[in-house]
C-alpha cells in the first residue's frame, strides 16, 4: 500500500488512477456518473416479453466462440450499468470472436477500464476479476489455459464469461482547494466558499469533483474573468483513511468589461433593429449572464430564429471583450389553426395568419379569426339568459389584427396597434363590440417598459342588469418588469404589470377611470430550483360609474384556471336578477403554490387560490372572500411543463351551481 507521501510524489511523475480517469477518460466518467452513456434496454423485468427482452447471444459455431458474460458482487443499479457501458466484453458480447485469443484479448482490454470506471464512482482500491469458463485470469499460465477452455466450448457451447467485481470501500472528498498559478490560496472573497465546502460525507466520484470545478471556473467568470481556465488538477488519495483531498490551480485571467457588440447573420432584418434589443454596453462589465441576456432579449424578435452569442477569444486592443451576436431568420410568413373545447364554454376554433417582416424592419402583423358556440344544452345558465331576456343563439366570435413596428427610427421605442371587432358571448351577458388602441412602448430594459396611447371601444351590452350602449375613448399608461428566468416555468425573479386608462365616454356614456395590476414572485429553496414558492396578487377597480352603467365586458369576474381554481369561469363576484353573475367593479385574488420536483420530469404543485369580485369600485372586506385548494401534477417537457390541476371550492356560493372537483389540463405553470 503505497503511503499518503508516495501517492503524492507519484502525481507529480505521473497521474494517478484518478488522474487517468479524469483525464484519459474524464469525459465518459461524467457520463457514467449522470446516466448519460451508451443506452441500454431495461432488463430487469420483462413481462411476456413485451418490453424489449435482451438479444440472444449468438449460437455455437464452428467459426466463432459466442459467449455469455454476467457481472457478480455489483448490488447499486447504476454502478453495473456504467461497468456494462464501459466494459468491451459486454458491449460487444453479440459480436463473437473468431477465437480463444480474441475473448482474452477483451477480458485483457476491460480489465484497466473497470478499474477506472470503479475509481469514477468512488471506489479507488476497486477490483474486478476475470473468469472464462473455469479459469481465472492472472498471468501468462492462466492466460494460456483460458485460451484452451474457451476452444474447447467451439461449436459446443457458449463460453461463459464471468466478472467478478470487488467494490471495496467508498472513497470521500475531505477537503478540496483553490490556488492561484503560484501554488497559493486567493485572497479572500475570491472564491465563493461554498465551493470548496465539504457538507457531510461527499464521495468521491469524478462527477461531483469535475463538477466542482466547473463551478470555480463559472465563479470567476460570473466575477468578469472571461478567460479563467483550470491548469492543474491535483487530487491526493489516502489509502488508509479512505478520502481524497482536491487542489484546483486556476489561472483567472484578466477581468474585463464588455467590448464593441457586432451583429451578424441578417438578411433581410435590418440590423438596427437586432441592436436595439441590445441593452448592454461597451464597458459594462463582463459576466455570463449578461451575454445570456443578450441572447434572451434578442430572442425576442418574432422574425428571428436562432441567436448565438459568442464571446471573442482575446481582448481588444482597449482591454474590452468583444461579443459577436449571430442570427438566423426565420419563414417570413406563418399560418396556424387550434380547436378546442370546454364542459361550460363550448367548442371553437382559432386561426391566425403573421408576417413577421413585413418592411424588413422586423414589423409583424398578424390576423385572428376565433369562432366559438356557448352549447345551449349543457350550458348551466341558458335558461336564465332566457328569462332575463338576453337572446342568442350561442355563436360568437372575434375578428383582430395587430401590428408591431419594433425599434422606430433605430431607438428602443415600439408602435403598437391593434382593432377588433366581434361578438363575445358569455355565461351571464352578450357583448356586441369594436375597437382599436394605437401605442408607443418604450423599452428601458430587457425586463422593464412603459407604453402610453390612446384606446378606444364601443357596443352594446346585455346582462341580468338590462342594455348598455357605450363609447369610450381612453388614454392608457402601463408599466411591465418581468425579472423571471423563464416564460412558462419561472423559478426565480419576480413580474408586475400594471396600468390605468382614464376613458371620457362619448354621448350617454358616462367617464370611466379603470386600474388593473397584477404582481407575482417566485422563490427557490435550492440551487437546481426543485423546491419553489411561487405567489401571485391580482387587482383591479373600476371607477366614475354606478354598476349598471359599466359595459359587462369591462366588469372584473372571478373564477377559473387562471383565476380561482375550483370555480366556474367567470362566476365569482356579485350576484344578480335570475341569479346570473353580474361581475363587480373591483377585484382582488391571489394564490400560493409550492412546486416541487420528485424526479426530473415529474412534480407536485400543493396550492390555494382566494379572492372575489365586488361590487365596489374597491374591496370591501364584508363581502366573503371565496377560498379553493388543490392539487396539481407538472411534467415537464423542453418547452415548458404540461400542468394538470384538480382544485376543490372550499366556501361556493349556495344560490349558484357548483361543480365539487374542477380539473385544468394546459402548457405551462398557472402564473
Amino acid at each position: 500500500m503505497r503511503s499518503r507521501v508516495e501517492r503524492r510524489g507519484a502525481l507529480r511523475e505521473r497521474p494517478s488512477r484518478y488522474g487517468r480517469e479524469l483525464g484519459r477518460t474524464g469525459a465518459v466518467g461524467i457520463a457514467l456518473a449522470l446516466g448519460l452513456g451508451t443506452a441500454e434496454p431495461a432488463r430487469a423485468f420483462d413481462l411476456f416479453g413485451l418490453f424489449g427482452a435482451e438479444e440472444a447471444p449468438p449460437a455455437p459455431s464452428a467459426a466463432a466462440l459466442p459467449y455469455s458474460v454476467r457481472f457478480q458482487g455489483v448490488e447499486d443499479e447504476d454502478l453495473l450499468q456504467a461497468l456494462k457501458d464501459t466494459s468491451g466484453l459486454y458491449r460487444l458480447r453479440n459480436d463473437a470472436p473468431p477465437d480463444g485469443e480474441g475473448l482474452l484479448r477483451r477480458a485483457e482490454a476491460d480489465a484497466p477500464r473497470l478499474v477506472d470506471a470503479l475509481s469514477g464512482f468512488g471506489y479507488y482500491a476497486g477490483t474486478a476479476t476475470f473468469r472464462i469458463e473455469d479459469v481465472v485470469l492472472g498471468g501468462d499460465a492462466a492466460a494460456r489455459s483460458a485460451v484452451r477452455a474457451a476452444e474447447a466450448a467451439r461449436n459446443r457451447s457458449l463460453v461463459a464469461v464471468r466478472i467478478t467485481v470487488d467494490q471495496g470501500p467508498l472513497y470521500h472528498l475531505r477537503r478540496i482547494a483553490v490556488l492561484d498559478p503560484s501554488g497559493l490560496p486567493f485572497g479572500p472573497g475570491a472564491v465563493p466558499e461554498r465551493l470548496t465546502r465539504i457538507d457531510g460525507e461527499v464521495p468521491a466520484r469524478s462527477a461531483t469533483v469535475l463538477a466542482r470545478e466547473a463551478a470555480v471556473v463559472d465563479s470567476f467568470r460570473r466575477d468578469g474573468h472571461p478567460f479563467a481556465k483550470v491548469l492543474r488538477r491535483e487530487p491526493v488519495v489516502d489509502d488508509t483513511a479512505h478520502v481524497m483531498d482536491v487542489s484546483f490551480v486556476v489561472d483567472p485571467g484578466p477581468k474585463a468589461a464588455i467590448g464593441a457588440v457586432t451583429v451578424r447573420g441578417t438578411k433581410t432584418v435590418d440590423p438596427a433593429v437586432v441592436r436595439s434589443f441590445i441593452y448592454a454596453e461597451p464597458g459594462d462589465p463582463y459576466s455570463p449572464q449578461a451575454l445570456s441576456d443578450i441572447r434572451r432579449s434578442v430572442s425576442r424578435i418574432e422574425a428571428l430564429g436562432g441567436v448565438r452569442v459568442r464571446e471573442g477569444t482575446a481582448l481588444d486592443p482597449d482591454g474590452t471583450l468583444p461579443v459577436f451576436v449571430d442570427v438566423t431568420e426565420r419563414a417570413r410568413h406563418i399560418v396556424g389553426v387550434s380547436a378546442r373545447y370546454s364542459t361550460v364554454d363550448g367548442p371553437g376554433v382559432r386561426a391566425y395568419w403573421a408576417d413577421r417582416n413585413l418592411f424588413g424592419g422586423g414589423e409583424t402583423l398578424r390576423i385572428d379569426a376565433d369562432l366559438s358556440y356557448l352549447g345551449l344544452g349543457t350550458d348551466y345558465y341558458a335558461r336564465r339568459r332566457k328569462l332575463a331576456g338576453i337572446e342568442t343563439n350561442g355563436l360568437g366570435g372575434r375578428l383582430a389584427a395587430t401590428f408591431v413596428k419594433p425599434a422606430l427610427f433605430g431607438t428602443r421605442n415600439d408602435l403598437l396597434a391593434s382593432a377588433f371587432v366581434g361578438r363575445e358571448v358569455q355565461q351571464s351577458y352578450l357583448s356586441d363590440a369594436a375597437g382599436g388602441t394605437v401605442a408607443i412602448r418604450r423599452r428601458f430594459a430587457d425586463a422593464f417598459s412603459a407604453q402610453v396611447g390612446l384606446d378606444g371601444r364601443f357596443g352594446s351590452d346585455r346582462d341580468a342588469l338590462g342594455r348598455v350602449d357605450y363609447g369610450l375613448v381612453g388614454l392608457n399608461a402601463g408599466v411591465t418588469y418581468d425579472s423571471t428566468d423563464s416564460l412558462l416555468d419561472p423559478t426565480k425573479g419576480f413580474r408586475v404589470t400594471a396600468s390605468l386608462t382614464p376613458y371620457a365616454g362619448l354621448g350617454n356614456s358616462p367617464d370611466l377611470l379603470l386600474a388593473k395590476a397584477q404582481g407575482s414572485t417566485y422563490y427557490s429553496f435550492d440551487d437546481a430550483g426543485r423546491y419553489i414558492l411561487a405567489a401571485r396578487l391580482g387587482f383591479g377597480s373600476i371607477s366614475g360609474a354606478n354598476l349598471a352603467d359599466v359595459p359587462a365586458s369591462l366588469r372584473f369576474f372571478a373564477g377559473g384556471g387562471g383565476s380561482i381554481r375550483g370555480y366556474s369561469y367567470r362566476t365569482v363576484g356579485p350576484i344578480g336578477p335570475y341569479q346570473l353573475p353580474i361581475g363587480g367593479r373591483s377585484l382582488l385574488e391571489g394564490s400560493v403554490e409550492g412546486r416541487i420536483k420528485i424526479t426530473d420530469t415529474i412534480g407536485i404543485v400543493p396550492f390555494v387560490d382566494a379572492g372575489t369580485a365586488f361590487a365596489g369600485s374597491l374591496p370591501d372586506f364584508d363581502e366573503r372572500i371565496r377560498i379553493a385548494a388543490g392539487l396539481g401534477l407538472r411534467y415537464y417537457t423542453g418547452i415548458g411543463p404540461i400542468r394538470v390541476d384538480l382544485a376543490v371550492p372550499l366556501n361556493p356560493d349556495k344560490q349558484l351551481k357548483q361543480p365539487p372537483v374542477a380539473l385544468y389540463i394546459s402548457l405551462g405553470q398557472a402564473f
